[in-house]
């Protein structure tokens, strides 16, 4: 079964990878996370069988399957655990979600089953990060220093102990995955499909002239290339919500947008409805704010009109110059209308297109750039929410609630839409369902057939 995504997988390291596909090849093919979400985003046991809250709910208890194995025959124990996510908690790691963490006291593995993680502070609910962070062998990467685990050589030759087995990848090709036939029936046991493989498919029409001539299994489509999908009988369209809002994210920590009323200025500037029904073609919402409302949690915030002449006045003649940064190699036509919009008010602003590893480089590490189109990979529990401080440079409160109001206020991102994915799939693949948690969350029971 061939599954088009539109850059290298790069790695399959959770604790150093970002982009949403990856993350979820990772938890649901790979390796293993310690609970994951069922399809009404209600956290359920996986790789932990059940877990208990102490009286003052600052210690969680996880008490782990026993009958997992890592893809060398070594068992997965409460070692790696705990490994995994002291090593997400040292800061030179890279791990995205490192903030969440931060709270956290001790994580320690009292004997081969059971893990207890110690809170200076009681969280709020069960904590997203483990629905996210996949567990890792402690054995084969507990010699590796935390900051070179970007560069560490299981990164690309991964031993795991999910439903699917490496096999072998090519850079910026392909990645193939066996069905691991050992998988324990506790967590499901061996997935339906023989074999699952990721290709690197970036230009859309050669995704959907792929896609119809067979040689695919699933691609995401371009909303333009919805009607033509949806004429072939051989092919279904599956339409989903996803919580990836897009944004044009700026860098407050220097100028011109360290300035609120640039910042706001742009933001009254920019045509998010034309956005829509330009280049989406409808599958998306106008965001406000980096939660979309059908979400528990979410803030209503004032929404931004499209006001060119209000933005024309608080500029006062004195629109920045600046590059907008964004990952790509085609049209970039969200880009060029912005482009347009911010030059109707008298702004100069050029678009650079990078590769998806350059571009996380620049944006999440070096902090080196003035605006970046992006989108943000969200989850259930809001914890992305806090990313948006350190991707800004504006500091965010530890409350999502109060972040959104904050953000609402201030403007360190002009919202853009909210994305509806858009897959086009073979119509011989069975037992899909794609949602809020992503394209791959039911993987293990898609099948082939007739």
């Amino acid at each position: 079964m061939l599954f088009a995504y539109g850059a290298d997988l790069e790695t399959m390291n959770s604790l150093v990878t970002r982009s949403p596909l990856p993350r979820q090849v990772e938890r649901y093919a790979l390796l293993t996370t310690l609970a994951r979400y069922d399809s009404a985003l209600q956290p359920q046991p996986y790789l932990a069988r059940g877990w208990t809250w102490s009286p003052d709910r600052r210690t969680l208890t996880f008490a782990l399957h026993t009958d997992v194995r890592w893809d060398d025959g070594v068992p997965t124990t409460a070692q790696d655990v705990a490994w995994t996510l002291n090593a997400a908690r040292d800061s030179v790691t890279g791990y995205a979600r490192y903030a969440d963490l931060a709270a956290i006291q001790a994580v320690t593995a009292t004997n081969d089953s059971t893990v207890m993680v110690r809170w200076s502070l009681a969280p709020q609910g069960f904590p997203d990060v483990f629905t996210d962070l996949a567990i890792l062998p402690a054995h084969l990467l507990s010699s590796v220093p935390d900051g070179a685990m970007r560069s560490a050589p299981w990164n690309s030759r991964p031993i795991g102990n999910g439903p699917f087995r490496f096999v072998s990848m090519e850079h910026n090709r392909r990645w193939i995955f066996d069905a691991n036939p050992d998988f324990p029936a506790s967590l499901g046991g061996p997935p339906h499909l023989s074999r699952f493989i990721v290709v690197t498919v970036d230009e859309p029409t050669a995704k959907l002239a792929a896609l119809a001539g067979g040689e695919l299994d699933f691609a995401g489509i371009t909303a333009i290339h919805v009607p033509f999908a949806r004429k072939d009988p051989r092919l279904q369209v599956l339409e989903y919500p996803l919580i990836l809002p897009y944004g044009l994210v700026l860098n407050v920590r220097r100028p011109p947008f360290n300035d609120p009323t640039v910042r706001l200025a742009l933001a009254l500037a920019i045509n998010r409805r034309a956005i829509i029904d330009g280049v989406l073609f409808g599958f998306g919402s106008v965001a406000d704010g980096p939660v979309p409302p059908e979400l528990p949690g979410y803030v209503p915030v004032t929404s931004i009109p499209f006001d060119p002449d209000s933005a024309r006045r608080l500029l006062a003649g004195h629109c920045p110059t600046f590059d907008i940064v964004t990952v790509g190699s085609g049209e970039a036509a969200v880009e060029q209308l912005i482009q347009a919009n911010l030059a109707a008010v008298g702004c100069h602003v050029g678009i650079r297109q990078y590769e998806l590893a350059t571009f996380n480089g620049m944006v999440y590490r070096a902090h080196d750039f003035a605006a970046a189109v992006m989108s943000i990979p969200g989850d259930p529990g809001l914890s992305y929410v806090h990313t948006i401080g350190d991707l800004t440079g504006m500091p965010l409160p530890d409350d999502p609630q109060e972040a959104q109001r904050l953000l609402g206020a201030n403007h360190p991102v002009i919202w853009l839409y909210h994305a509806r994915g858009v897959n086009g799939m073979n119509r011989r693949v069975h037992g899909v369902r794609m949602d809020a948690r992503g394209e791959l969350p039911t993987l293990a029971s898609w099948s082939t057939g007739p």
